[in-house]
């Protein structure tokens, strides 16, 4: 016989404000199958909780109901809390009146109650077909893949190591180090980029828990969580990594060029080639494209070579082609990074047509003593030092009509810092900023804009540019100074512009591949913005970095520690416990369509062959079969299935129903 608790919680004001907490209890104590109900102000806390365990024990529930704020956020607390005194946690049942009632119902306090009332006698009627259901166990593979080998992927992945677990890095392009290592100085504190970033490189690169996998890419991911099964495409360097002993002389002898992409396009690389001196692995690939040996043959040729016949270790080999192959993890980290907003879009502002208005990462690369200038800040066009620099926020940031509608949060302050660069390195160079708002958020942060305007002589102005065009040597750049209600225009020698962070053109098939999810903008999606910043809504896949949402270094770097303390956790199990909300088929209703395979986003249902006796004889036909391990318990499956073979447990067609039904009934 079902004896079920009823629990309402105020939620301080959250929900009481609203709902009448006391007449729902009230308005549910005779519903069948309730045997207590009772309200109080803060049910999640340790003397709420109390009062559910001894409800328990003194009126012998053997289900309870709590009526509060949304399951994503203290399900797991209120499961936790019924089981510590015997009861079976399936047997718990949530009905969320806060964001269901209270907050979309503001000043509608009646309609609010009445709605709470309907919610919590439609959970009783549930809980009452629930089942007892025992989670099941998984063996787990003690080894992490870390995506990505910027500044978050190498932290994470040292902290990993660190703790004694084997990690792989994977990152697409030669080296690891990523948009940090491009970065001459950071901010507040104006140190050298490379000095913090390159003992990191080497300590990861030689660390014996630490294996990098660089030029290659993610291509699929298999398994659940504590197994998965990665698909790995090495890309074809054409150079045996075992021979070369990076000497540097193949590069030093190539007659191919292209533009390097390290240095912004600020100037040309060879064909083979390592992205910067610092690069980890220090060993060189070659850019087929530009190859003059591998362009040769296209056209039916074969000339060139001159790498292979310079190189003393014999390491160039032409023939090598992609590989694939599958390496099992227990966990994975997404550190992908970003990428800079294509401020082309702004054509007003001259970028592409115009070679003296740069991004902020061009810059970067002018500053840096190994850039394509040895750190001389100079135009593009003519080499010439700027005598005026006009720096321009927010290209793409807060504009949802033609960039995004985000703040990007790091572009105040790298502005700043490359202000006062400027003036560091040509103090006689006047900078002017224009900007929308200042926004300084971090620890020193607002202390070095001041010191920028303060010390530094940096001319702030309010308002956006309108135009940038060319007039004889100089560019015009219009706008308008909000704060004193004018029209400003200045004719400097160089415009900077602080373009947005975006997520990676493919970070949408890379959040398919992975099997998590993505926001309308790209970036992946934590499973809880407040209590779990780091964890993705698939078990076993964390995320660090910028590739979660614009950030700065230090705040990639905490998300880093704080990916791997969660990774760090989940190896130290032998065993982990998996969900029994999972998707069951009932084989002799299902007709082997194979409708529910295609639909499943986690790969846990094939098709297997079964055998059977009919009509005397024993006959073969197809059914679906679903991995209990690689379920999620979406239920994408259940509302597939044309013949009904499918349902899910704890959310099963009778459960459901039996919802419905107390809905009508109130409704009648």
């Amino acid at each position: 016989m079902e004896r079920v608790g009823v629990f309402i919680c105020h939620c301080g004001s959250n929900i009481g404000a609203v709902v009448d907490c006391a007449r729902v209890a009230e308005a549910v104590k005779d519903y069948p199958g309730v045997a207590y109900s009772t309200d109080y102000k803060y049910m999640c806390s340790e003397p709420g909780q109390e009062m559910i365990q001894n409800a328990i024990k003194e009126h012998n529930l053997n289900r309870v109901v709590v009526a509060s704020c949304s399951p994503r956020m203290h399900e797991k607390t209120f499961r936790a809390c019924v089981e510590k005194v015997g009861m079976n946690p399936y047997m718990f049942e949530m009905a969320n009146i806060r964001e269901h009632c209270s907050w979309v119902h503001a000043g509608k306090n009646e309609e609010a109650t009445e709605k709470a009332i309907d919610l919590v006698k439609m959970a009783v009627s549930k809980v009452c077909k629930n089942e007892v259901l025992m989670k099941g166990h998984a063996p787990v593979t003690k080894r992490a893949l870390v995506v990505g080998g910027g500044i978050a992927g190498i932290q994470c992945a040292l902290d990993i190591a660190n703790n004694g677990y084997q990690v792989d890095i994977l990152e697409r392009t030669p080296s690891i180090g990523g948009k940090m290592s491009q970065i001459d100085k950071t901010f507040p504190t104006i140190d050298c980029s490379a000095c913090i970033l390159t003992p990191k490189m080497v300590e990861a690169s030689s660390h014996p828990n630490i294996k990098l996998i660089t030029f290659a890419e993610l291509e699929k991911v298999e398994g659940y969580v504590g197994n998965f099964d990665v698909t790995i495409r090495s890309k074809a360097r054409s150079v045996d990594m075992s021979k070369c002993t990076g000497c540097g002389t193949c590069m030093t002898k190539c007659p191919g060029k292209a533009d390097d992409e390290f240095n912004m396009k600020l100037r040309k690389r060879t064909a083979i080639y390592t992205p910067f001196p610092q690069a980890i692995p220090n060993k060189p690939v070659i850019d087929r494209e530009n190859c003059l040996k591998f362009k040769s043959r296209k056209e039916g040729k074969d000339v060139c070579g001159i790498c292979a016949k310079m190189c003393p270790a014999g390491a160039i080999d032409y023939e090598q082609e992609d590989e694939l192959f599958v390496e099992k993890y227990g966990a994975i980290v997404m550190a992908t990074g970003y990428e800079q907003f294509d401020h082309s879009v702004y054509g007003e502002y001259g970028y592409g047509k115009y070679p003296d208005v740069i991004s902020g990462l061009h810059f970067e690369r002018l500053v840096n003593a190994s850039g394509p200038t040895q750190g001389h800040i100079v135009r593009p066009s003519d080499h010439k030092e700027p005598k005026t620099v006009v720096m321009v926020k927010c290209v793409g940031s807060r504009d949802p009509e033609h960039g995004k509608s985000y703040c990007s949060r790091t572009c105040c302050m790298y502005t700043a810092k490359q202000a006062t660069m400027i003036r560091d390195h040509c103090p006689d160079t006047k900078v002017y900023v224009f900007y929308m708002d200042v926004r300084t958020p971090g620890k020193l942060y607002d202390e070095f804009y001041n010191r920028t305007r303060e010390e530094y002589g940096v001319d702030y102005i309010r308002g956006r540019v309108s135009k940038i065009y060319k007039e004889g040597e100089q560019l015009i750049v219009k706008g308008e100074d909000t704060l004193l209600g004018q029209q400003v225009e200045i004719a400097a020698d160089l415009v900077i512009l602080a373009n947005a962070m975006v997520p990676n053109a493919d970070s949408e098939k890379m959040a398919q591949t992975v099997g998590i999810g993505y926001d309308k903008d790209g970036w992946f999606t934590e499973s809880h913005p407040k209590l779990g910043p780091v964890e993705t809504h698939t078990a076993g896949v964390f995320l660090a970095g910028a590739c979660q949402g614009p950030k700065d270094i230090p705040d990639s770097v905490a998300q880093a520690g704080a990916a791997a303390v969660k990774v760090c956790a989940l190896l130290s199990k032998d065993q982990l416990e998996t969900e029994p909300t999972v998707s069951v088929v009932d084989t002799k209703l299902c007709s082997g369509c194979g409708l529910c395979v295609p639909v499943c986003p986690y790969k846990a249902i094939t098709l297997e062959t079964i055998q059977e006796r009919k009509g005397g004889k024993t006959v073969e036909r197809q059914v679906a079969n679903v991995n209990s391990s690689l379920c999620q318990g979406c239920g994408a499956c259940t509302v597939t299935c044309r013949s009904g073979s499918a349902n899910l447990k704890h959310f099963t067609n009778a459960q459901i129903l039996a919802e419905v039904d107390a809905l009508c009934q109130t409704m009648q």
